[in-house]
């Protein structure tokens, strides 16, 4: 039998049967949208978790530190690597160093102190940090109250919202919104804040040092060639950001943010100074740890391996994402089974239905093979009404699932909006997930087909046409 009239005869056994075989079709159709509908969810989590990454401006940065530091060292790179007596130190050259590796767009150092902050003549105890010009692009800032800074240098400060009602004099309250950062705001942008700090002075002789400490009314400490100077700046208030203390992370963990290239010129003394008092009488800052942007996050993993040949330890999003991504995975898997559930009764359908319509049609098929039909093509016929029914209710169900999830979207979002929370788009249907849908619509009911069209095959024409 030619293939235009095997399908010519499909279609017309199907039309005599519209309503029987409609409703065949519209369980596979629900098949197929349940399994839509729970793949695209569990697509569109993973989306929305890698979109937050990479936002966050921690999806493509690798955290360096020095393997000196016995907090960050572990047994794996005590085998692979030098001794920490034995390990470089984190200084600026080795900053540069890093930098110019390829793919790596910058790599900054991660200043932060515990220092007084005095506002209207009252002392606050605070954290500040200092945040690169690149901490504008990420998500932490984007409800920011006021602006970012003017330049890399500028003596500006942003604050952290509970910082900001600790200045005012307010309690703090969780879970604010936008206007209540602006309500912060609004008394606080222009003001100014005086930050005392202690400078770390490196010295030549102990006489140079002892000198410059009386004309500047500080502190020595440290030695001879090693000094520390109390001293202030004064900076203006550009901004309230909506950062919850709970949450922040990388640079953003501080209550208080200063220009990167501004911290840098201050000196301001850090815990490494005093681990690598050794090297006094280097010019050259000492760094807790660098932060290394990547180009591409799919260059992260041969940059972290670039950096540990160079003696260093190192930290990525990637490194703990691993561990998401086997996550989801797993919740795929389940979802697709359980999605598959209602596929599996669709299927029962497809063989109840065919069932029928060979005892329906024994005449007909007794007819077929009188007539010089052979098992095959009988075999077949059936196979290609089983399939047709499978694609129509394929397409039909990926429709249905992709519209699903749109309603239960809108819905969600329209909740989150109620909740003061910024919409999220939580179901994703690929162009992959479409065609498998379809193809494995398409093939569950060939499936389905097999034993009707089996048993359709093995009539024997004489009994059949016997058939009332």
């Amino acid at each position: 039998m030619k293939l235009p009239d095997l399908t010519e005869l499909a279609v017309r056994n199907l039309r005599e049967s519209v309503l029987r075989n409609s409703l065949t079709t519209i369980g596979i159709s629900v098949g197929v949208a349940s399994l839509v509908a729970m793949l695209s969810l569990g697509i569109g989590l993973q989306q929305l978790a890698s979109r937050r990454l990479m936002k966050s401006g921690l999806f493509d940065t690798v955290v360096v530190t020095s393997r000196r530091d016995l907090r960050n060292f572990n047994r794996e790179e005590e085998r692979n690597g030098p001794a920490p007596g034995e390990s470089r130190i984190l200084d600026e050259s080795t900053r540069v160093e890093i930098a110019r590796l390829p793919n790596v767009l910058e790599a900054y150092p991660d200043i932060r102190f515990i220092t007084e902050l005095r506002f209207d003549d009252k002392p606050h105890l605070t954290t500040v940090a200092a945040l690169p010009a690149s901490a504008k692009s990420t998500d932490a800032f984007e409800s920011l109250q006021g602006r970012f800074f003017s330049s890399d240098t500028a003596p500006e400060a942003i604050l952290q919202k509970t910082f900001a009602e600790e200045l005012l004099g307010r309690t703090p309250k969780p879970g604010l919104d936008e206007t209540n950062v602006a309500e912060l705001a609004a008394p606080l942008l222009g003001k100014e804040l005086t930050m005392r700090y202690a400078q770390r002075d490196r010295q030549s002789s102990p006489e140079k040092s002892a000198s410059q400490d009386a004309h500047a009314g500080s502190e020595a400490v440290a030695g001879a060639a090693y000094s520390v100077v109390s001293r202030e700046q004064r900076l203006t208030i550009i901004g309230v950001a909506d950062l919850d203390p709970e949450s922040m992370r990388g640079p953003t963990r501080g209550r208080v943010f200063l220009p990167l290239g501004l911290a840098e010129t201050l000196h301001v003394m850090q815990p490494t100074d005093l681990r690598e008092i050794s090297r006094a009488a280097s010019d050259q800052p000492v760094y807790s740890s660098v932060s290394v942007r990547v180009k591409n996050p799919g260059q992260v993993e041969a940059v972290e391996n670039a950096i540990k040949k160079m003696g260093f330890n190192t930290f990525s999003i990637l490194d703990a994402s691993r561990s998401i991504q086997q996550f989801f995975k797993v919740l795929d898997v389940f979802l697709g089974i359980f999605g598959s559930l209602a596929l599996a009764v669709a299927f029962i359908g497809i063989v109840n239905t065919l069932v029928m319509a060979i005892l329906e049609r024994r005449r007909e098929i007794g007819i077929m093979k009188a007539i010089g039909a052979s098992d095959g093509d009988v075999r077949r016929l059936f196979f290609a009404e089983a399939g047709a029914m499978g694609i129509l209710g394929g397409i039909v169900g990926v429709a249905l699932g992709w519209a699903i999830g749109q309603v239960i979207n809108m819905g969600t979002n329209i909740y989150l909006k109620r909740q003061s929370f910024p919409p999220e788009h939580f179901w994703s249907v690929p162009w992959w997930l479409v065609l498998f849908a379809i193809l494995f619509s398409f093939l569950v009911s060939l499936a389905a087909g097999l034993y009707p069209a089996g048993r359709a095959a093995r009539l024997d024409p004489v009994q059949a046409l016997r058939y009332e």
